[in-house]
């Protein structure tokens, strides 16, 4: 299945909590927590999380700057942490390691995007920014 197919299953769905994850919570998730939350209807609740935690990249924060959604007070946060009981909807977004594991059942989604922060620059912070608002975008269209 694609990511096509996944956002056709996640529209029919029509999810209520949103949660993103990936390792270090620092890039991929962050970035995606932001744009959703710019994209996301009246309703929607969207957050971020990861196995490991570290701490916001700053070139994830300047890659959403430019397009106008601020994430400059965003923390990392681990899924231990959070109240995952409203939760409806996860989307992992690892590629190259081990993507963190949610506690409880819900509907999951695999996005594998490569970590911007191996490469470390901000063309490739801007480049998963860029896919990221495409399949968001596509995700939270109106009907």
């Amino acid at each position: 299945m694609s990511w096509k197919d996944d956002i056709a299953r996640l529209r029919a769905q029509k999810p209520r909590h949103v949660l993103f994850l990936c390792v270090q919570n620092s890039a991929r998730s962050q970035m995606a927590e932001g744009i959703a939350r710019s994209l996301a209807p009246a309703g929607v609740r969207v957050s971020s999380a990861g196995s490991q935690p570290a701490r916001v990249r700053p070139p994830a924060i300047e890659a959403l700057r430019e397009i106008g959604i601020d994430i400059s007070s965003h923390t990392s946060k681990a899924v231990a942490d959070l109240d995952t009981s409203t939760v409806d909807a996860v989307i992992t977004l690892c590629a190259e390691e081990v993507c963190p594991v949610f506690p409880r059942k819900v509907a999951k989604f695999h996005w594998p995007m490569p970590d911007p922060a191996r490469e470390g620059t901000l063309e490739a912070f801007r480049a998963t920014r860029d896919e990221l608002r495409g399949r968001l975008g596509m995700l939270f269209a109106p009907t």
